[in-house]
């Protein structure tokens, strides 16, 4: 059975690279404002937000005796009228990506309690900026939430629901035009794995401080060069890696990532880079057909007669052939030369023990029409 790159092409699909839709960055636009005054004290009323998808205690003086609502007054200082005001204000951060800076009142088991006004908005513990749980990663989330009760946090609006009494809030979003800036397309960084997921990972991005500010995501298909089936057999939390920015959408505040493009793509090599030299007389082994002296590889012939049948493809021969010192695979491997088509002329390597032929296609296709024509042909050989 022929192998394309390493895989079985009889069930291999070539993945997209655009972003899986399950990935939980929030979107809206962002710019950093001088934060707005905060009420007096006197005039606060003691609130609770309780968001009923996330479980555990609340602490630091906040009170649980009801969940009948997401929002719930526990005084009477501030009437209508004023907690109808702070709504509007609420949503016209959310609505200009305005940030401000939020008391930390309390904690749960899924986030912080963060005073707005006479309001009291709920901050998930994965919109913390990532440089916390980092900094310390033998403490538990509810240990660092801990330390943050009292202290003050940058954060964003990002869902000011008035009606169901939901008012959430991000830090990480908030963070996000300030370190953004200093992130360009082609960046290499030194990054920690956050979390997997069944589409990738995600990756928590170390600037030169030495902290982590912002985080990015690695899609499955940009996880290595080889075939990934669970990105949870390459990757676990709190792993060390190297990745480079391949996409920055700001207007999304989303960063994609990639792992495998710091390395070589194997499917583009050439004979000279695949045959180890012998040490002996420092040259590879290699020998030219100077005529139809050389036999194709067991299962080859029929695909090269397949690859004449493919529109564009005009002639295929086998030009030379080599001998590797080590077996890479028994089985038929196809691989594309890193040299692009020249002249209507482009080089396809066939592999299999120790053996290497060097077949020259005179085609009028790219080299990604190649490899389209290659993944069809494969298809339909047995």
């Amino acid at each position: 059975m022929a192998v394309f790159g390493g895989a079985n092409l009889g069930s291999v699909s070539f993945s997209s690279h655009l972003l899986n839709q399950h990935s939980c960055f929030l979107s809206c636009p962002l710019k950093l404002l001088p934060s707005s005054s905060s009420s007096s004290s006197s005039n606060r009323t003691s609130l609770l937000c309780v968001v009923k998808s996330f479980s555990g205690s609340v602490t630091a003086g906040t009170d649980t005796s009801s969940d009948q609502s997401l929002l719930r007054d526990t005084s009477t200082d501030a009437g209508p009228p004023r907690m109808s005001t702070d709504w509007k204000l609420a949503k016209a951060y959310c609505k200009s990506g305005d940030t401000f800076e939020g008391e930390v009142e309390g904690f749960n088991g899924g986030g912080l309690l963060i005073r707005f006004h006479s309001l009291v908005g709920f901050l998930p513990y994965p919109q913390l900026t990532p440089s916390r749980s980092c900094k310390e990663p033998q403490k538990s989330i509810h240990e660092i939430a801990k330390t943050l009760v009292g202290s003050t946090l940058p954060v964003k609006v990002v869902q000011a629901d008035e009606e169901n009494k939901k008012l959430i809030l991000s830090e990480k979003l908030a963070l996000w035009p300030k370190y953004s800036q200093n992130v360009n397309v082609g960046d290499v960084f030194t990054g920690r794995v956050g979390s997997v997921e069944d589409y990738g990972a995600f990756i928590h991005l170390r600037f030169d401080d030495g902290l982590y500010h912002l985080t990015g995501l690695v899609h499955v298909s940009e996880v290595s060069w080889d075939y990934v089936q669970d990105v949870r057999d390459v990757l676990r939390d709190g792993d060390e890696v190297r990745v480079i920015v391949t996409n920055i959408d700001k207007e999304k505040s989303r960063i994609t990532l990639s792992i495998k493009q710091l390395e070589d793509d194997p499917l583009l090599e050439t004979l000279d880079k695949v045959i180890l030299k012998d040490s002996s007389s420092g040259s590879p082994s290699l020998s030219s057909n100077n005529g139809d002296t050389i036999e194709p590889l067991p299962g080859l012939e029929t695909i090269l007669e397949e690859l004449l049948q493919e529109e564009g493809i005009e002639a295929v021969k086998i030009n030379r052939q080599g001998f590797e010192k080590r077996v890479v695979s028994q089985d038929l491997q196809l691989w594309l030369s890193n040299t692009p088509p020249s002249e209507g002329k482009f080089v396809l390597l066939a592999r299999a023990g120790r053996q290497v032929q060097e077949i020259h296609l005179t085609t009028s296709l790219d080299q990604q029409g190649i490899k389209k024509a290659l993944q069809r042909v494969l298809e339909r050989v047995p």
